[in-house]
């Protein structure tokens, strides 16, 4: 969890939100005369520099079943007698909660973008450095056929980017609509002040208030998982790269970074561990604000509630776990002759497949030829370039150059090169 963010997100921050839209809402209302002048200005000086008691408030919870309840009894105590009938006027609980989350998690979408951004650039560099860098690619765990590492980091980032760009076109929504949503009391003025608060305040107009239309919430929280899974992959694919036996990344290395408690020997991938246990716990509040997006009639009932603590949560985690990818994007340690070496590991047996192409036109069991000779060079630990040289229906009938070439994992990347150059440019395009 990002820890420079949980200060901006803790239960002062909560109770300034919720000031920020109550004293908005006084100030719209009073440019419409349904507040005599002044009192907007009367009500922030004597509230806004009152220190309150987070902890009291919200002992008022349990009774009044949410923050907003006690936080407006609070609030209007202070209040001189003279203006007290104007706070809160024409607004319900759930207004006051909704915004102010709404309030709060602006600041954290705009720190999720640039930590995106920038892991977009490391990943960018990475792709320029090993474009060219031939790997093994392995399907179902078991090594399959060459690609790049190049390629390998343009599905990183290309994952990272299009859960950016899906972040950055969620709106952030005021909520305002009184007891049953429909501004009771007030007719037409209602729906003026909600475009007003939303302007006031830098959210987004809704079309109507959303008191148990919480699409704006399943989005949101969908959105945020979406980067979680991202990161996630990134960090698995990272954590079986470091295994010992195949080393081909390292996480970057820092003072006391991976170590074991028992074992001086070890160097553990403790960046991988730290996004994916963070992803772990964003999918769980994800399934909990997914299976809220029901509620009933005009208000819910546990179902709102069940929202706040996870959609906060989510975005806090999702922003811990990406400060780790940028760190580890950034700082990668890749070792190519490793690759190699991991490459040649079957003895040169994963070029079977391109072989059997080779021989296709000219040997009508090509492919239980390469397969046979994959397994004779698996066993007896001979090159598997040697053994299908050098096989009877081979040998004299196939070109040796062409053989020698289809066996080589360099010459087999396909559209590699290509697919990281498009890569590029899709990542560049916005």
């Amino acid at each position: 969890m990002s820890q420079h963010a949980l200060g901006e997100c803790d239960d002062d921050a909560m109770v300034k939100a919720m000031l920020a839209f109550e004293l908005a809402l006084a100030e719209v209302q009073e440019a419409s005369g349904a507040v005599p002048g002044g009192t907007s200005q009367q009500m922030r000086s004597q509230l806004e520099h009152i220190a309150f008691d987070s902890e009291e408030i919200a002992a008022g919870i349990a009774s009044g079943g949410n923050v907003a309840i006690p936080f407006v009894k609070h609030s209007r105590v202070r209040l001189s007698e003279d203006i007290k009938r104007y706070w809160h006027q024409g607004a319900t609980s759930q207004d006051v909660v909704d915004s102010a989350l709404m309030l709060l998690l602006k600041p954290r979408l705009a720190a999720l973008d640039s930590l995106l951004l920038r892991c977009r650039s490391a990943a960018l560099s990475l792709m320029d450095a090993h474009a060219d860098t031939p790997m093994v690619g392995r399907t179902l765990m078991q090594q399959a056929l060459p690609l790049t590492f190049g390629v390998k980091v343009a599905h990183w980032a290309i994952g990272l980017e299009q859960s950016r760009r899906r972040l950055e076109e969620m709106e952030l929504p005021v909520q305002f609509g009184g007891a049953v949503g429909v501004h009771s009391g007030w007719d037409n003025l209602g729906l003026e002040w909600m475009d007003a608060l939303a302007e006031r305040l830098g959210l987004s107009a809704p079309v109507l208030p959303w008191h148990t239309d919480r699409y704006p919430i399943h989005a949101l929280g969908t959105a945020l998982d979406a980067v979680a899974g991202a990161a996630e992959k990134i960090a698995l694919d990272v954590s079986l790269l470091t295994q010992t036996e195949v080393g081909e990344v390292a996480e970057p290395s820092a003072p006391g970074m991976g170590e074991s408690s028992s074992m001086p020997h070890k160097r553990n991938p403790v960046r991988s561990a730290l996004i994916r246990g963070a992803a772990r716990q964003v999918h769980g509040h994800t399934s909990v604000l997914i299976n809220a997006a029901a509620q009933p009639l005009e208000r819910g009932l546990g179902e709102w509630h069940a929202e706040w603590a996870p959609l906060m949560e989510s975005a806090l985690l999702v922003e811990g776990a990406l400060e780790q990818v940028a760190v580890l994007l950034e700082g990668m340690e890749v070792y190519p002759e490793k690759m190699q070496r991991n490459l040649a590991a079957t003895g040169g047996g994963i070029m079977a497949e391109p072989v059997a192409r080779l021989l296709s036109p000219q040997l009508g069991a090509a492919k239980a030829i390469s397969a046979e000779a994959a397994e004779t060079a698996r066993l007896t630990g001979r090159p598997y370039a040697q053994v299908i040289a050098e096989h009877a229906d081979v040998k004299g009938v196939v070109d040796a150059t062409a053989l020698r070439d289809a066996c080589d994992p360099a010459l087999y990347l396909g559209s590699g090169a290509r697919q990281v150059e498009r890569a590029k440019k899709w990542l560049n395009s916005q």
